[in-house]
């Protein structure tokens, strides 16, 4: 079956040009021209991977990637002209997985939702990706869901693949070189700091207070760690 993707951007040819390519490399590509059909769309079609511009008329990509996370941990990759760090690091705050910033190529576009959908689409092959159960969480990796004390809490396919990698080996410290490469895709060794963001928001989902983590805790000067509850 072809994965389903629904594209929301307000440039035609923009448009024309990326359903057109990915049609040709075996997408089922959806498109809207405005967040508030682009909201619906998504809501009703259920797709396997969401492309957003950050601007939109009507309902702006991020007000959609706000809402979308309230419900649902859809794969979302952000297309936005803004270029500035601060800028791209606010949309993976708000939940997206990726961003690629126009002009693009459509090979590099191809490439990002491919490592997308593979980190969605299939669990991390180690001998403990099934079912973990760590103190009040358990996390089950042929669905890809999380649960704490009996509660579903809705992770994106990045937050997941940390989670899973951290959880699978408690006491363990990973840098973010580390995470980059096993949980995201080596062609985001670039993007180090990014780890921070997703972790950030991980720790809102699973922490009681983030502020004082005891499942996602900082090894200082080198990276992250999973640890129980005493």
């Amino acid at each position: 079956m072809e994965p389903k993707i629904i594209l929301v951007d307000d440039e035609p040819e923009l448009l024309k040009l990326v359903r057109d390519y990915l049609h040709s490399e075996g997408f089922n590509v959806l498109t809207e021209t405005n967040g508030i059909d682009g909201l619906k769309r998504i809501e009703m079609e259920k797709p396997d991977l969401v492309l957003l511009d950050w601007m939109l008329p009507g309902l702006s990509g991020i007000e959609i990637c706000k809402t979308l996370r309230l419900t649902s941990s859809i794969p979302i990759i952000m297309l936005t002209a803004k270029s500035e760090e601060v800028d791209r690091v606010l949309g993976l705050e708000f939940g997206a997985d990726d961003y690629v910033v126009k002009p693009f190529s459509l090979r590099e576009l191809l490439a990002r939702i491919r490592t997308v959908l593979r980190r969605t689409l299939s669990g991390i092959q180690d001998p403990n990706a099934g079912v973990i159960h760590r103190g009040e969480l358990t996390i089950d990796g042929p669905s890809h869901r999380v649960w704490k004390r009996g509660a579903e809490i809705q992770l994106t396919p990045t937050e997941f693949k940390i989670l899973q990698l951290l959880a699978a080996r408690p006491g363990v410290a990973y840098s973010r070189l580390q995470l980059l490469r096993q949980a995201m895709g080596e062609e985001y060794l670039y993007y180090e700091r990014s780890i921070d963001t997703h972790v950030s928001n991980l720790r809102k989902k699973v922490e009681d207070n983030p502020a004082e983590p005891v499942y996602i805790q900082t090894v200082f000067g080198v990276g992250y760690r999973f640890g129980e509850p005493t």
